[in-house]
């Protein structure tokens, strides 16, 4: 039902007649894709929202039509504050601790004393809610909560962070240290959202869509990129939400003017691909009637993750009516609620050698959970499996046969079909339940190294000869692991051409180490004269790292 919804209401462009809205100042309808239409259910992140669980359904509640009756003990929400924006984590204690801001819903200046928000830590025992503010940490917008290798607690505030050893404190406010690297900031330093890579250190992408990178998570950040990493399409983006599972990187960036959000997949956190269809647009908190609480705006969208990183729970920031029309001790307010997702299958490739053309067959191992037996709660001839740009329009490898291994079952797809290409990093799986539910999940390639080094440059220093300029770059190794030797080319635009300035080797660098890398320019510049450059960093012929700059090398 709710595919259906989405594919006949909001591909068409989806203004809500419940919430009686008097001006379309935050609204602006953007146009989908033809392609979508072919989607099939399950190729947008859109489809893995799942009904709220039942709970205390009250009819005398603040909101605006179409967000009364709701359950009111979902999240969190009072008369009190109006709350916004937070993230989820399991404790030690085994409770859920949800880390939110808000401020008095009395407040003269209504919903715009969100820049005054305080930070509360909340606590329930389950990871719906209710939860209930177990302190008020101290001043701080927009909170995301991560953990260090250390196991310190860090919590993210516009302009700030807290820090704390154990998660009831005491907590200590301090800034980011940020390197821009010689980049331009992209949309400014705010809405960060972070996710900790294997090593400990951390991915940070700022609500521009820049990536940054700090080796210990409260060490500095440094920029490695100075483009978006968004789709390339019209949108006011913000509010960012990052997280690392089992098999890849995850983001989703929510274009509030347009209310519809992109869904997007990364090997590595550095270079992202997006993946068609929407990842939310309003609606998508629904009943188990089918009853949907219609609430204006979803913003801050965070993730609870389970032991192998999948998002199995969204949390999001809701408000029933623009924000302008949120006024003092009016019935209008906004809170945080709780969606759970389909957190998808846990899947195994068992071939080891590279897909090509000429594989024949692919065997793929879809492992039981507590909750899920595949012996018997797949449809084995509803699935499709290989290159999602194949799976998620309905194409892909067919099942062939399977067989049972021990609570696990093993299926083998004939290859035809797949899209598997030299790039892929995640194949998906979709498929139906015997029941009709939707069935999916990515899988790694056994054969692809997920964890690279990422070679990035400075902008060189240039040192002025009597004949010419010689060149300084500094390149750092912000990957994982070692690195092997490498080459370095510098070009510069010449009267519309490319012109080689000079090639290097760069040697072999450890993680997170850095060095000068020195040579002998081959040009002559005009003094005073802004020139654009780019720096490529190669690896066996392949590019590996580029960045483009303008700059005055004689001044």
């Amino acid at each position: 039902m709710i595919n259906k919804f989405f594919k006949t209401t909001l591909l068409a462009g989806f203004v809500s007649a419940s919430c009686n809205i008097t001006s379309f100042s935050q609204i602006t309808e953007r146009p989908r894709p033809a392609e979508w239409n072919d989607l099939v259910y399950g190729a947008r992140f859109l489809d893995r929202f799942l009904p709220m669980p039942q709970g205390k359904l009250s009819n005398d509640a603040w909101g605006a039509k179409g967000t009364v009756p709701r359950y009111i003990d979902n999240g969190i929400e009072d008369r009190t504050y109006s709350y916004w924006g937070g993230n989820i984590i399991r404790g030690d204690d085994g409770k859920y601790h949800l880390f939110v801001c808000g401020w008095l819903e009395s407040s003269p200046n209504g919903h715009g004393e969100w820049p005054n928000s305080d930070v509360f830590h909340t606590v329930s025992d389950n990871p719906v809610g209710p939860f209930k503010i177990n302190r008020v940490i101290g001043k701080g917008h927009n909170p995301e909560l991560f953990r260090t290798k250390d196991g310190k607690y860090v919590i993210y505030v516009m302009d700030g962070r807290y820090v704390a050893n154990n998660i009831n404190g005491p907590w200590s406010f301090g800034r980011f240290d940020f390197d821009v690297r010689d980049r331009r900031i992209i949309e400014g330093l705010s809405n960060l959202t972070f996710a900790r890579r294997e090593d400990g250190s951390v991915l940070m992408i700022c609500r521009g869509g820049g990536i940054w990178i700090s080796e210990t998570g409260l060490s500095s950040y440094n920029q490695l990129t100075d483009k978006r990493v968004y789709p390339a399409v019209e949108g006011a983006f913000e509010d960012p939400v990052v997280w690392r599972d089992h098999v890849q990187y995850h983001l989703i960036v929510n274009d509030w003017l347009g209310r519809i959000a992109f869904y997007l997949r990364s090997k590595d956190g550095v270079k992202w691909v997006t993946d068609p269809g929407e990842a939310y647009v309003p609606g998508i908190s629904k009943h188990e009637d089918g009853q949907i609480e219609d609430w204006f705006k979803y913003e801050r969208m965070k993730v609870l993750q389970d032991e192998y990183g999948r998002a199995i729970q969204a949390n999001f920031a809701v408000i029933d009516v623009l924000k302008k029309d949120d006024k003092p001790n009016d019935n209008h307010s906004s809170k945080n609620i709780s969606i759970p997702l389909n957190p998808g299958l846990l899947l195994a490739i068992l071939d080891k050698q590279p897909v090509t053309p000429a594989t024949k067959t692919i065997r793929l191992k879809i492992f039981a959970e507590k909750g899920f037996n595949p012996h018997t709660d797949v449809d084995i001839q509803s699935l499709r499996f290989g290159a999602s740009t194949e799976v998620n329009f309905g194409k892909g490898c067919k099942a062939k046969s399977s067989e049972k291994s021990g609570d696990d079952l093993i299926v083998t797809f004939d290859a035809a079909g797949n899209g598997i290409t030299a790039d892929e990093f995640a194949p998906k799986l979709i498929g139906k339940t015997t029941s009709g539910s939707l069935l999916y999940g990515y899988v790694r390639l056994p054969y692809v190294d997920y964890i690279e080094p990422i070679l990035s440059a400075t902008i060189p220093v240039f040192t002025i000869r009597p004949q010419s300029v010689d060149l300084s770059v500094e390149v750092e190794n912000f990957g994982q692991v070692a690195s092997q030797e490498t080459t370095l080319k510098i070009t510069v635009d010449k009267e519309g051409s490319r012109v080689e300035v000079g090639n290097a080797h760069v040697p072999a660098l450890k993680a997170y180490e850095k060095t000068n890398v020195l040579f002998p320019g081959k040009l002559s510049f005009e003094k005073g004269r802004e020139y654009a450059f780019r720096i490529s960093i190669y690896s066996k012929d392949k590019e590996v790292s580029s960045f483009d700059f303008k700059t005055v090398p004689v001044k």
